[in-house]
């Protein structure tokens, strides 16, 4: 895969050609994505809204190659990605996306910074270097001195800025966001909106699940998904 200094920059960053995902469930066909073509530019904040059950969680999955597609074409900075194997999936997400959940899913029996460093140790960083880039992206969020605690130990709002330095920790040019203030208040949740918004600003491309319409106002992209079929408006 080309480096960052060799990236075009007017190549899109992401481009989905009919990408489908079905699966059977009692017999009876079920089309969780019907076929979707999508382009995202780098540094595009895209918000993706529709009802419960519409597709949204499985869009998501797709882009963060959790999931396989039943058919078409998935091309992520320029590769298809969509059809390799389980090694070259995982550098691939290694390397290029970077993921925060409505649930935080930090590990509780690690520390914070431990948590942070997790996606480094995949990426083959040294011991030394992974704990002080994730040194840094803990101050970065507010939260110096507090490397040694455990999840359990912090507020809602804190856990999720813990998951979103760990989404940076290998500088990914994408982050992948699943209703990342569904478990927090309102203040807390436009606190974690306002590192989204620092985040695009610095030139991340962001894909946010929400079902929060007061949150279109940070989207340079909108995307709607009803009954599987996803739509730009």
């Amino acid at each position: 895969m080309e480096t960052p200094a060799t990236q075009d920059p007017a190549r899109p960053l992401i481009e989905l050609n009919a990408l489908e995902k079905t699966y059977q469930a009692g017999g009876v066909l079920i089309h969780a994505l019907r076929p979707t073509d999508l382009v995202i530019r780098r540094g595009t904040f895209v918000t993706v809204m529709g009802p419960s059950g519409s597709g949204k969680s499985t869009l998501l999955n797709l882009f963060g190659l959790l999931m396989r597609p039943t058919s078409g074409s998935y091309r992520l900075d320029g590769r298809e990605v969509s059809r390799l194997d389980d090694d070259a999936t995982s550098a691939v997400r290694c390397r290029l996306i970077g993921m925060v959940f409505q649930s935080f899913n930090l590990l509780s029996h690690l520390t914070i910074l431990e948590n942070v460093c997790v996606p480094m140790q995949y990426a083959g960083l040294s011991r030394g270097a992974m704990r002080q880039r994730g040194r840094d992206l803990l101050d970065q969020f507010g939260l110096a001195g507090r490397y040694g605690s455990r999840p359990t130990q912090l507020s809602g709002g804190q856990c999720q800025r813990v998951a979103i330095a760990r989404s940076l920790a290998n500088d990914p040019p994408v982050i992948l966001a699943d209703e990342p203030t569904g478990n927090l208040d309102e203040r807390t949740g436009q606190e974690v909106m306002q590192i989204f918004q620092g985040l695009h600003a610095a030139g991340k491309t962001i894909i946010m699940v929400t079902h929060n319409p007061v949150y279109r106002k940070f989207a340079t992209q909108m995307v709607t998904i009803h009954d599987g079929r996803a739509t730009e408006e």
